[in-house]
Protein backbone atom coordinates (compact mmCIF):
# COMPACT_ATOMS: atom_id res chain seq x y z
CA UNK A 1 0.00 0.00 0.00
CA UNK A 2 1.61 3.00 -0.87
CA UNK A 3 1.46 5.78 1.90
CA UNK A 4 2.29 9.49 2.06
CA UNK A 5 5.40 10.20 4.18
CA UNK A 6 5.22 12.94 6.69
CA UNK A 7 7.79 15.09 8.25
CA UNK A 8 8.04 14.69 12.00
CA UNK A 9 7.30 17.61 13.55
CA UNK A 10 9.19 19.01 16.43
CA UNK A 11 6.28 19.25 18.39
CA UNK A 12 5.29 15.01 17.78
CA UNK A 13 9.59 14.69 18.06
CA UNK A 14 9.68 15.88 21.83
CA UNK A 15 7.05 13.25 22.92
CA UNK A 16 9.05 10.69 20.76
CA UNK A 17 12.09 12.16 22.81
CA UNK A 18 9.67 12.01 26.05
CA UNK A 19 8.87 8.72 25.02
CA UNK A 20 12.38 7.33 24.69
CA UNK A 21 13.61 8.88 28.12
CA UNK A 22 10.24 7.12 29.69
CA UNK A 23 11.77 3.45 28.32
CA UNK A 24 13.33 1.01 31.41
CA UNK A 25 11.32 3.30 34.44
CA UNK A 26 9.63 0.44 36.57
CA UNK A 27 5.84 2.35 36.86
CA UNK A 28 3.35 0.67 39.00
CA UNK A 29 0.16 2.51 39.32
CA UNK A 30 -2.67 2.29 41.95
CA UNK A 31 -6.61 4.32 41.50
CA UNK A 32 -9.16 4.98 43.87
CA UNK A 33 -12.00 7.01 43.40
CA UNK A 34 -11.78 9.95 46.19
CA UNK A 35 -14.83 11.64 47.43
CA UNK A 36 -14.70 15.48 46.98
CA UNK A 37 -17.95 16.27 47.94
CA UNK A 38 -16.94 19.68 50.61
CA UNK A 39 -14.89 20.62 47.81
CA UNK A 40 -17.39 20.58 45.17
CA UNK A 41 -19.54 22.78 47.53
CA UNK A 42 -17.07 25.21 47.83
CA UNK A 43 -16.31 25.04 43.79
CA UNK A 44 -20.09 25.98 43.85
CA UNK A 45 -19.67 29.05 45.72
CA UNK A 46 -17.24 30.37 43.64
CA UNK A 47 -17.68 32.33 41.19
CA UNK A 48 -14.63 31.81 38.74
CA UNK A 49 -12.62 28.73 40.92
CA UNK A 50 -9.47 27.49 39.63
CA UNK A 51 -9.31 24.49 36.98
CA UNK A 52 -9.19 21.07 38.27
CA UNK A 53 -5.78 20.99 37.19
CA UNK A 54 -4.16 23.51 39.29
CA UNK A 55 -6.54 21.98 42.31
CA UNK A 56 -4.96 18.77 41.58
CA UNK A 57 -1.20 20.38 41.35
CA UNK A 58 -1.47 22.20 44.38
CA UNK A 59 -2.84 19.73 46.28
CA UNK A 60 -0.57 16.85 45.43
CA UNK A 61 2.54 19.43 46.67
CA UNK A 62 0.77 20.36 49.69
CA UNK A 63 0.72 16.55 50.41
CA UNK A 64 4.23 16.45 49.31
CA UNK A 65 5.21 18.78 51.26
CA UNK A 66 5.26 16.63 54.30
CA UNK A 67 5.85 13.61 52.45
CA UNK A 68 9.61 14.10 51.44
CA UNK A 69 9.10 10.44 49.25
CA UNK A 70 7.03 12.69 46.86
CA UNK A 71 10.20 14.75 46.60
CA UNK A 72 12.26 11.81 45.95
CA UNK A 73 13.68 11.26 42.03
CA UNK A 74 15.91 8.34 41.20
CA UNK A 75 19.14 9.46 38.89
CA UNK A 76 21.94 7.04 38.50
CA UNK A 77 24.89 10.02 37.92
CA UNK A 78 27.59 9.69 39.68
CA UNK A 79 26.21 6.47 40.81
CA UNK A 80 22.56 5.05 41.31
CA UNK A 81 21.24 7.72 43.98
CA UNK A 82 17.67 8.55 45.31
CA UNK A 83 17.99 12.24 45.66
CA UNK A 84 15.27 14.56 47.69
CA UNK A 85 14.44 18.20 45.89
CA UNK A 86 13.59 20.90 48.98
CA UNK A 87 10.82 21.39 47.11
CA UNK A 88 7.98 20.03 44.69
CA UNK A 89 8.12 20.84 41.18
CA UNK A 90 4.97 20.09 39.16
CA UNK A 91 4.97 19.85 35.12
CA UNK A 92 1.60 19.99 33.66
CA UNK A 93 0.88 18.58 30.05
CA UNK A 94 -1.05 20.89 28.16
CA UNK A 95 -2.64 20.21 25.10
CA UNK A 96 -2.15 22.76 22.33
CA UNK A 97 -2.88 23.34 19.18
CA UNK A 98 0.25 24.69 16.89
CA UNK A 99 0.09 25.37 12.78
CA UNK A 100 -2.65 22.96 13.10
CA UNK A 101 -1.43 19.97 14.32
CA UNK A 102 -2.63 19.22 18.37
CA UNK A 103 0.50 18.78 20.51
CA UNK A 104 0.99 18.22 24.25
CA UNK A 105 3.97 20.66 26.06
CA UNK A 106 5.38 20.64 29.32
CA UNK A 107 3.98 23.74 31.77
CA UNK A 108 6.90 23.74 34.83
CA UNK A 109 5.27 24.94 37.97
CA UNK A 110 7.77 25.48 40.94
CA UNK A 111 6.77 25.18 44.41
CA UNK A 112 2.97 24.98 43.53
CA UNK A 113 2.08 24.17 47.64
CA UNK A 114 3.44 27.88 48.23
CA UNK A 115 1.34 29.61 45.70
CA UNK A 116 -2.45 30.85 45.73
CA UNK A 117 -4.78 28.38 42.93
CA UNK A 118 -5.41 31.45 41.48
CA UNK A 119 -1.44 31.90 40.63
CA UNK A 120 -1.69 28.29 39.55
CA UNK A 121 -4.13 28.39 37.23
CA UNK A 122 -3.28 31.51 36.03
CA UNK A 123 0.35 30.00 34.77
CA UNK A 124 -1.31 26.73 33.15
CA UNK A 125 -3.96 29.36 31.23
CA UNK A 126 -0.88 31.26 30.47
CA UNK A 127 0.71 27.79 28.89
CA UNK A 128 -2.65 27.08 26.84
CA UNK A 129 -3.14 29.85 24.97
CA UNK A 130 0.50 32.28 24.58
CA UNK A 131 2.92 32.13 22.17
CA UNK A 132 5.46 29.32 22.48
CA UNK A 133 8.22 31.70 22.46
CA UNK A 134 6.60 33.60 25.53
CA UNK A 135 6.43 30.87 28.08
CA UNK A 136 10.13 29.93 29.51
CA UNK A 137 9.64 26.21 29.42
CA UNK A 138 8.08 25.62 26.18
CA UNK A 139 11.24 27.88 24.87
CA UNK A 140 13.72 25.29 27.32
CA UNK A 141 12.53 22.40 25.71
CA UNK A 142 12.13 23.48 22.18
CA UNK A 143 15.92 24.63 22.18
CA UNK A 144 16.42 21.11 23.37
CA UNK A 145 14.35 19.40 20.38
CA UNK A 146 15.37 21.34 17.71
CA UNK A 147 19.83 19.30 19.12
CA UNK A 148 20.90 16.76 16.41
CA UNK A 149 19.56 13.48 17.72
CA UNK A 150 23.30 12.48 20.07
CA UNK A 151 23.01 16.15 21.69
CA UNK A 152 18.84 15.33 22.25
CA UNK A 153 20.14 12.04 23.72
CA UNK A 154 22.83 13.82 25.86
CA UNK A 155 20.67 16.86 27.21
CA UNK A 156 18.05 14.37 28.17
CA UNK A 157 20.34 12.23 30.17
CA UNK A 158 22.21 14.84 31.75
CA UNK A 159 18.49 16.17 32.91
CA UNK A 160 17.57 13.28 33.46
CA UNK A 161 20.01 11.54 35.77
CA UNK A 162 21.90 14.33 37.88
CA UNK A 163 19.26 14.70 40.76
CA UNK A 164 20.23 18.06 41.12
CA UNK A 165 18.64 18.69 37.11
CA UNK A 166 15.69 16.84 37.53
CA UNK A 167 14.13 19.67 39.05
CA UNK A 168 14.89 22.06 36.52
CA UNK A 169 13.88 20.05 33.18
CA UNK A 170 11.52 17.33 34.55
CA UNK A 171 9.69 18.24 37.65
CA UNK A 172 9.11 15.93 41.23
CA UNK A 173 5.56 15.00 39.28
CA UNK A 174 3.61 15.38 36.85
CA UNK A 175 -0.06 15.90 36.39
CA UNK A 176 -1.66 14.61 32.58
CA UNK A 177 -5.69 14.34 32.16
CA UNK A 178 -7.68 13.96 29.57
CA UNK A 179 -11.32 15.03 31.70
CA UNK A 180 -11.92 17.98 29.58
CA UNK A 181 -11.95 15.76 26.50
CA UNK A 182 -14.67 13.47 27.74
CA UNK A 183 -13.19 11.35 30.91
CA UNK A 184 -11.48 8.03 30.32
CA UNK A 185 -9.16 6.58 32.83
CA UNK A 186 -5.50 7.57 31.73
CA UNK A 187 -2.26 5.71 32.54
CA UNK A 188 0.36 8.15 30.86
CA UNK A 189 4.08 7.61 31.11
CA UNK A 190 7.23 10.02 31.72
CA UNK A 191 10.38 9.49 33.08
CA UNK A 192 8.79 9.58 36.73
CA UNK A 193 8.99 10.16 39.45
CA UNK A 194 5.00 10.42 39.97
CA UNK A 195 2.18 11.35 37.38
CA UNK A 196 -1.22 11.94 38.70
CA UNK A 197 -4.23 11.61 36.89
CA UNK A 198 -8.08 12.62 37.04
CA UNK A 199 -10.99 11.42 35.81
CA UNK A 200 -14.79 13.66 35.53
CA UNK A 201 -16.46 14.30 38.17
CA UNK A 202 -19.14 11.46 38.71
CA UNK A 203 -22.81 11.93 40.51
CA UNK A 204 -21.84 10.94 43.10
CA UNK A 205 -19.61 13.08 43.78
CA UNK A 206 -16.29 11.65 43.55
CA UNK A 207 -13.78 11.41 40.87
CA UNK A 208 -11.56 8.68 39.90
CA UNK A 209 -7.55 9.77 40.38
CA UNK A 210 -4.38 7.47 39.03
CA UNK A 211 -0.76 7.93 40.49
CA UNK A 212 1.80 6.24 38.55
CA UNK A 213 5.04 5.93 39.93
CA UNK A 214 8.51 5.14 39.77
CA UNK A 215 8.79 1.84 42.07
CA UNK A 216 12.68 2.15 42.85
CA UNK A 217 11.54 4.96 44.69
CA UNK A 218 8.82 3.65 46.77
CA UNK A 219 6.12 1.22 47.53
CA UNK A 220 2.48 0.84 47.04
CA UNK A 221 1.32 1.34 50.61
CA UNK A 222 2.76 4.49 51.02
CA UNK A 223 1.19 5.44 47.90
CA UNK A 224 -2.19 4.69 49.18
CA UNK A 225 -1.81 6.75 52.51
CA UNK A 226 -0.97 9.34 49.68
CA UNK A 227 -4.37 9.17 48.14
CA UNK A 228 -5.98 9.04 51.47
CA UNK A 229 -4.13 12.08 52.66
CA UNK A 230 -4.91 13.51 49.03
CA UNK A 231 -8.50 13.22 49.39
CA UNK A 232 -7.99 15.12 52.93
CA UNK A 233 -6.31 18.25 51.18
CA UNK A 234 -8.56 18.53 48.75
CA UNK A 235 -11.98 18.66 50.95
CA UNK A 236 -10.42 20.74 53.39
CA UNK A 237 -7.00 23.22 52.50
CA UNK A 238 -8.01 23.19 48.90
CA UNK A 239 -11.98 23.68 49.83
CA UNK A 240 -10.98 26.57 52.50
CA UNK A 241 -8.72 28.38 49.84
CA UNK A 242 -11.81 28.11 47.47
CA UNK A 243 -14.40 29.41 49.87
CA UNK A 244 -11.99 32.29 50.71
CA UNK A 245 -11.91 33.18 47.33
CA UNK A 246 -15.62 32.93 47.00
CA UNK A 247 -15.85 35.54 50.13
CA UNK A 248 -17.20 39.08 48.32
CA UNK A 249 -16.93 42.18 50.66
CA UNK A 250 -19.66 43.33 51.97
CA UNK A 251 -20.14 46.71 51.64
CA UNK A 252 -22.19 49.35 54.38
CA UNK A 253 -25.62 51.01 53.82
CA UNK A 254 -25.81 54.33 55.18
CA UNK A 255 -29.10 55.17 56.73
Amino acid sequence: MRGTPRTISLRRRLICDLMHASMGVPFVSLSRSLNIRPLLEARAGTTAPAGWAATFVKAFALVARDEPVLRTVYAKWPWPTLYELPKSVALVAIARVEAGEECVMPQRIAAPETLSLATIDAEIRRGKTAPIADVPMFRKIMRATRLPLPLRRLSWAIGLNFGRQRGNWFGSFGVSSVAAYGGGELHPITPGPYIVSYGRVEPDQTIHVVIRWDHRVTDAAPIARVLTRLEQVLNTEIAAELRAAGLKPIRAVGT
